[in-house]
Formats: C-alpha cells, sequence, structure tokens
C-alpha cells in the first residue's frame, strides 16, 4: 500500500483518529487557513448567542449600549483565538502542549488542568443548554413533560458528542461544514418568523447605562465567546502545513467565529427589549425561550438546528477537552479521555438540568470564576507567539531536560497574581458559592459600587498574563531561540 493511500486511510473522516498529544508528522499535515472557517463559523452559530443580547441588556444599558458593548467583546475575543491558532501551525501540536514552552514541561500542568476544567464545564453548560431545548419541545408537541423527556434528550445528545469524539479530528472538520450549511438556513428562517415579534418602538424603552455596565456587558461577552475558545485554538489549526499564512490563519478564525455571533446576538437583544417576559424567561432555559415564539410547525427544524449547534461546541470540547487531559500526563488513548469526559459531562448535565434552580447563575459564576485564570493564561500565551520568531522546537515540547525547561516560575508566578488581583474585582451575585469574591472592590466603591458589575477582573487578569510575559519573558525566549 502506497504512503498516499495510507494518508488518505488515517483522514479519512469515518475512521478513529489516532494521533494523541504527540507532534502532527509532516506527511500527515493537510488544509489551508480557510478550513478554520467552518469549524469555528459551526459552533458559534448556535442559537445561544441570542441569549447573549437579552443577558448583556440585564446589565442594565441601553439597547445601542449593548450592541456596541456585544459586537466589541465578540471581535476581540474572537481575534485573540485566531493569534493563539498560529501556534497551532507552528508546533504542529495541541495548545496545552504548545504552552509547555512558556511555562516549562512540568509547570505546563498547572495551566492543563485548568484548560481541562473549563472545557469540561462549557461541555457541560453547552449539553444542559441542547438537552434543555430538545425537552421543551418535546412539551410543546405534547410528547410528554418532565423528567423522562429530558432523560432521553441526555442519551441522545451525549451519545452523538461521544461518537464525533470517538473518531476525531476529521469527522469533526467534515461534520462543521454540514452544520454550518443547515443550522445557517433554518437560522435565516427564524429571522424571518421571529420579526413580527420585536417591537421597534420598545428599543428606546430601555435608558442608557453607566460606563462601568457597559464595561461589564463587554467583558461577560468576551468571557462567553472568544474566551471560552481560545485555551483550544491550536487543537484545531495544528494540522496546518507550516507555511501556511499567519494572516490567513487569523482572518479566517476571527471571521468564522465572529461572523454568526454579531448577528445573532443583536437580534437577540431586539427580541430582548421588546417582551421583558422573553427576557427574563432566557435566564432558565435560552433556546426554550426562543423557541416559545415560533409557530409550532417550526418547532422541529428549529429544535435540531439549535441541538445540533450547540452540539457542534460541546462536541469541540469533547476533543479539546481529551486532549489538555493527556497533556497533563495521563496515560490513556485519546479515545478513552474524550470517553471519560463524555461520563463527567452526563453527571454535570443531570445536576444541572434536575437540582438547578436557574441556569444562568451558576453559567455565569463558571465563566467568571474560570474565565479570570484563563485570561492571565490568554496574555501569556498571547505574548509568546508575538515575541517569539522562530517555531517551537517539537521535541522540546515533551522532554523536560530541553530548552523550555521542567518549570518557569516567573511564568506561574504571573498566573498566581493576575488570578489573585482578578478575583478581587469580579463578583458573582448570581451564585452564592462565589460571595468571596470581589475583596478589591472596596477601592472602586464596593460590591454594590458602580464598578462591581464591569468584571473588571477579566481584562485586568489578561493584561497582568500579557504585559508581564512582555516585561519578564521576552529574555527567556530569546534564550530558548538561541539555542536552536
Amino acid at each position: 500500500m502506497s504512503d498516499t493511500t495510507e494518508n488518505k486511510e488515517r483522514n479519512s473522516a469515518f475512521s478513529v483518529e489516532e494521533q494523541g498529544i504527540d507532534t502532527i508528522a509532516e506527511s500527515d499535515r493537510h488544509g489551508t487557513p480557510k478550513d478554520l472557517f467552518w469549524p469555528w463559523f459551526a459552533v458559534n452559530i448556535s442559537v445561544l448567542a441570542m441569549s447573549y443580547g437579552a443577558w448583556a441588556l440585564g446589565f442594565g444599558i441601553s439597547f445601542w449600549q449593548a450592541t456596541l458593548a456585544t459586537i466589541i467583546g465578540i471581535v476581540v475575543s474572537f481575534l485573540l483565538v485566531g493569534v493563539v491558532s498560529i501556534a497551532g501551525k507552528r508546533a504542529n501540536a495541541p495548545t496545552m502542549v504548545i504552552t509547555r514552552a512558556t511555562f516549562g514541561v512540568e509547570g505546563a500542568k498547572v495551566p492543563s488542568v485548568l484548560s481541562w476544567i473549563a472545557t469540561l464545564g462549557w461541555e457541560i453548560s453547552l449539553t444542559t443548554t441542547a438537552v434543555l431545548a430538545l425537552a421543551s419541545t418535546f412539551d410543546r408537541l405534547g410528547l410528554g413533560s418532565g423528567a423522562a423527556p429530558k432523560l432521553i434528550s441526555t442519551i441522545v445528545v451525549v451519545g452523538l458528542v461521544v461518537v464525533a469524539g470517538i473518531f476525531g479530528y476529521d469527522l469533526i472538520m467534515k461534520a462543521q461544514q454540514v452544520i454550518t450549511i443547515v443550522t445557517g438556513v433554518v437560522t435565516v428562517g427564524f429571522f424571518i418568523l421571529g420579526w413580527s415579534h420585536i417591537d421597534f418602538s420598545a428599543i428606546g424603552s430601555a435608558a442608557n447605562g453607566s460606563l462601568p455596565a457597559v464595561l461589564g456587558a463587554c467583558f461577560f461577552v468576551m468571557t462567553g465567546f472568544g474566551l471560552g475558545w481560545v485555551n483550544m485554538a491550536a487543537d484545531y489549526s495544528r494540522y496546518l502545513p507550516r507555511k501556511s499564512s499567519n494572516s490567513g490563519i487569523v482572518a479566517w478564525t476571527t471571521v468564522g467565529a465572529s461572523l454568526a455571533p454579531v448577528l445573532l446576538v443583536v437580534y437577540g437583544g431586539l427580541l430582548a427589549v421588546s417582551s421583558p417576559e422573553l427576557s427574563e424567561a432566557v435566564g432558565n432555559d435560552p433556546i426554550g425561550a426562543m423557541a416559545s415564539i415560533l409557530p409550532t410547525w417550526y418547532l422541529v427544524p428549529f429544535t435540531i438546528v439549535a441541538v445540533l449547534g450547540l452540539m457542534s461546541g460541546a462536541i469541540m470540547d469533547n476533543y479539546s477537552n481529551g486532549l489538555a487531559l493527556l497533556s497533563f500526563g495521563i496515560k490513556m488513548p485519546r479515545v478513552a479521555a474524550a470517553a471519560l469526559t463524555a461520563a463527567l459531562t452526563v453527571l454535570g448535565v443531570v445536576y444541572v438540568t434536575f437540582f438547578s434552580d436557574t441556569f444562568i447563575g451558576p453559567f455565569q459564576g463558571f465563566l467568571i470564576t474560570l474565565g479570570v485564570p484563563m485570561a492571565v493564561w490568554t496574555g501569556l500565551f498571547i505574548a509568546d507567539v508575538l515575541l517569539r520568531k522562530q517555531d517551537y522546537n517539537t521535541d522540546d515540547l515533551y522532554d523536560a531536560n530541553g530548552r523550555y525547561g521542567a518549570w518557569n516560575i516567573k511564568s506561574l508566578v504571573i498566573l498566581a497574581v493576575g488570578t489573585v488581583l482578578g478575583w478581587g474585582l469580579v463578583v458573582n451575585t448570581s451564585a452564592g458559592w462565589l460571595e468571596w469574591q470581589g475583596y478589591f472592590l472596596g477601592l472602586f466603591g464596593g460590591k454594590d459600587g458602580n464598578w462591581a458589575s464591569a468584571n473588571l477582573g477579566v481584562i485586568v487578569a489578561l493584561l497582568v498574563g500579557l504585559l508581564g510575559a512582555i516585561i519578564f519573558q521576552r529574555d527567556d525566549i530569546k534564550r530558548q531561540e538561541q539555542e536552536a
């Protein structure tokens, strides 16, 4: 059998990916930067994005302020995803392996654990929303209500996520193309059918909010969109040949990821400002609330698209979660890591679906709390990509005695300092178990002051990581590259 035939078989969407966290061989690298458009568009065309329009208004700002804040938050945060994607093709390795260049081979286990928890939390959140959407449709179609539809929905959704996660990269990339087309068409149909529910005279009904409130909405959106994906960005660019254009990678990733959310969030904001009842309902069941304005005959296609969009994100989370687990040093096949993630997801979905009183409270608490250390890590990683002039040495990424060393204490200190500062500048009023946060807000008027809702901790954490790396890591990077 020729090498070409063998490569085609390995790249088949219907064969199980055997690749773990090791470097992608030159013969297995394929595709172009424009291929990144499909997965990032597919995971972000989820109708869940419309809920952010209602959540942004919940910061006490006007529709136009919410629109500006969300657009800036979406585009800027996904621009960071695009920059991190460059590292994937420069190392042909997963994100949490590449970060060993910054933290050391052993020290990188710290951000790997954070990434594992973050992707697991996102997978639980997206899967839960898909389960609630499916169960709500069963109820509206008269097929049952209560625990049974939720249980069936859980089995169906998690089962499909597991299948995609087991087959791996090529199936995911192929599936995202199909999901992009299908969800795009049906979402346009939703826009048309929901148009009559928009009261344009109500757009000016919400008064302008304060600057802190606008920043809070912007940072919340950044955390919920780009910052929620940045820790896995290189996982989907690692198969690209090293000659691939950096600007192309950034552009296709940013445009693909931002295009749908911008339209969906603005449309969701129009619906929410037109109906206070709808805006409130979004907090408990985002997709079910949006589906409530549709005629019954459109529920089935809408639900299919809603579930597909959410599953698209959950599938990518499942895949990257397994890679993060392996990069921590757990010895198991990638398929087993994906299965373990799925089992934990089921437990999380059961808790949120059957025992949690509200969806948005735990979700916001999770986003902001883990968003702080991940924002520090993002700043560190972005600085590393921008400062590094050469490709990563793939052998040394797996060798604690190599140029990247075992531990980079400076990076760990920056991560710790940024996290402590960040947690001190955020507050979670909707999650009681996080009331200890915000201990530095007394400097800005207290937890009830104007700046309390601004989520300053997220942007402060990002800047601490970025500036800390530029100041303290520049010489380390020069030394590493001189050893090439």
